[in-house]
């Protein structure tokens, strides 16, 4: 049950900066370009702002406080709190401009993340775990405002002020600022080394979290298996296991925070002691005044506030891009089935004849579930589906709902190749009970119309009362307003089984497929008040019934037999029985309890 070998696409780390990534993002950013403009006209006019502080200070001691004046020192400190006062406005209104960048940024990639998944095949669905999925829309997305917030525009703010400071200690004194700025080299191989460093550290670190993760989700899961076969004590110390990695790889990185905050510290002090020691000597011999000397030395504090800052927002580069490249391969994948252009559409209401011709499928390349398989279902006709496990019962309702197009042959709906028509009008007229009903938190009435508001409240009542869910939706407290939690939890088996029913007439598909598995979770009572519903349900409508216990399909107008993914046998319960072939054999597996021992010999026996 563990695992500890189990490694996702999450957990890898992308590169702090890829231009094929970031020149995507920008497509996606373009229809706010005014805004990001602005932002970055305030983000220079603020940096600006602050190179010009220095300067104001080191013009007061120089003009005033050195020659013993203060003539000059209420518009040099009115200057100053203007220029503080300007830097709030400007500061603001940069991160109200790039939070609303970033959150349009997020809305219209998450819309269209959704909107691409609500178009992806049901294979895709199969192969893709939905916490995967969620973590695309919700994680991935998320890291997109840290980059666009708090990373790249911060990172390009850094830039700005490491360029100005450098340009703004020039003009200064080019002596000193060539002495000072010797000492870069030792920054830059320090950064290079803490983002190899950090690299490591966090890769360790989100590869054991999304460890702890899957452990801690698949046994609070599976908690009933865990207690029913003792499995506490095994899986707290595998539990503890994972947590000390984490703890590991946690400490990991703060180690490495650790030791590059004081090394930048001390580069920094190093460098002003420098300052101080020679510019005082430049002071002395004149070359330098205190103002200048002063602001050079305020300056230099003001870099390294930057590099910082970068090293920081590495990490958050980073991961904006690892997520950026997983958000971008899952809107590179192919839709699977598709529409084609100029598609033909089917009318609001059709008779309901299904026909397969010649059909054959394969899930995977050369292993065909569906052998050369025709059939054809006039309007009304009942016909159940029977066979073994892995006959090719359940591809049947996959291709005809259109979730996977066949490699050879056509299904017509009403004489039109659905592989033709648009999805959403075959799906329209086709009706699906399945044996796991999924229930929506929301409303009962939601759960029947699924929020769909062109069905009125009157075809809810009427669906409801059609199979007999009124019965006890209306002994709920609130009857059809009454609010279902998650996967239904507070109704019983029965209960979203006949919800389930109600959501299909109250759509009113002309035709209508069911799994007999649909009421194999329910008490008898509740059974038989859904078969008289289903009788009348499919009285007027094509049916096509999937079944596994032959009991209920007797009364079926026909009864195809598919085994290994071929019709082998078809006709109504009496002449399959009469045929004493494979339905034969499979109802008197199923009967055996009830047929005499000697059946084989008489021959069989309509119940």
């Amino acid at each position: 049950m563990g695992v500890s070998g189990y490694v996702e696409d999450d957990d890898v780390i992308g590169k702090a900066y890829d231009s094929r990534l970031v020149g995507r993002l920008m497509g996606y950013m373009r229809p706010y370009r005014w805004h990001v403009g602005a932002a970055i006209l305030a983000l220079l006019l603020t940096t600006a702002i602050q190179l010009g502080q220095p300067l104001l200070i080191q013009q007061a001691i120089d003009r005033d406080i050195a020659k013993g004046t203060t003539g000059d020192l209420w518009w040099i400190t009115a200057l100053f709190v203007a220029s503080l006062a300007a830097m709030f406005v400007l500061r603001y209104a940069q991160a109200m401009l790039m939070v609303f960048v970033a959150q349009k940024v997020m809305n219209d990639l998450r819309l269209k993340l959704f909107r691409h998944l609500g178009r992806m095949s049901i294979a895709f669905f199969d192969s893709n775990p939905v916490g995967r999925l969620v973590t695309r829309l919700t994680n991935d997305i998320a890291a997109l405002n840290d980059l666009l917030t708090a990373g790249a525009i911060t990172i390009i703010a850094d830039l700005f002020m490491i360029a100005g400071v450098a340009i703004a200690l020039m003009l200064i004194s080019w002596k000193l600022a060539l002495i000072t700025l010797v000492l870069m080299p030792v920054l830059t191989v320090l950064m290079r080394w803490f983002a190899v460093a950090m690299r490591n550290a966090f890769r360790r670190q989100r590869l054991n979290v999304a460890r702890l993760n899957a452990f801690t989700a698949e046994h609070i899961g599976g908690m009933l298996l865990v207690q029913l076969f003792g499995r506490r004590r095994r899986d707290m110390d595998e539990f503890r296991s994972h947590n000390e990695r984490l703890l590991d790889a946690n400490m990991q990185v703060v180690h490495q925070y650790a030791i590059f905050e004081p090394v930048v510290a001390m580069v920094a002090a190093l460098t002003t002691g420098i300052v101080i020691v020679i510019g005082g000597r430049f002071v002395l011999d004149e070359s330098l005044s205190i103002g200048r000397l002063v602001a050079f030395l305020q300056l230099v504090s003001m870099y390294y506030n930057p590099v910082r800052e970068i090293a920081d927002r590495f990490n958050i580069l980073q991961s904006a891009m690892a997520a950026l490249e997983r958000i971008f391969t899952l809107l590179d994948q192919p839709e699977g089935v598709q529409d084609e252009e100029g598609a033909t559409p089917l009318p609001g209401r059709i008779h309901g004849a299904v026909e397969f011709d010649g059909v054959s499928f394969a899930y995977v390349p050369d292993t065909w579930v569906l052998k050369d398989v025709s059939f054809r279902i006039e309007p009304g006709e009942r016909v159940a589906f029977v066979g073994a496990t892995g006959a090719g019962k359940t591809s049947l309702i996959n291709l005809l709902l259109r979730f996977y197009d066949v490699q050879h042959g056509r299904i017509l709906l009403d004489g039109v190749d659905i592989a033709r028509a648009r999805q959403k009008d075959v799906r329209r007229h086709i009706g699906l009970v399945l044996q796991d009903p999924f229930i929506f938190t929301g409303s009962v009435a939601d759960n029947i119309r699924l929020r769909d508001e062109t069905v009125p409240m009157s075809a809810v009542r009427d669906a409801a009362h059609l199979v007999g869910a009124d019965r006890f939706i209306n002994r709920l407290p609130d009857g059809y307003d009454h609010m279902l939690v998650e996967r239904g939890a507070n109704l019983s088996t029965g209960q979203k089984q006949l919800i389930a029913f109600a959501r299909s007439v109250a759509f009113d598909p002309e035709v209508m497929l069911v799994l007999d598995e649909a009421t194999a979770n329910i008490d008898s009572e509740t059974e038989a008040q859904i078969q008289d519903s289903l009788q009348r349900l499919t009285a007027r409508r094509t049916s096509i019934i999937i079944a596994h216990r032959l009991a209920t399909v007797r009364d079926a107008d026909r009864i195809i037999v598919l085994h290994r993914g071929e019709i082998v046998e078809q006709g109504t319960h009496d002449e399959l029985l009469a045929q004493r072939g494979r339905y034969f054999r499979l109802w008197l597996l199923q009967q055996r309890d009830a047929v005499p021992a000697d059946a084989v010999t008489r021959g069989p026996q309509a119940p």
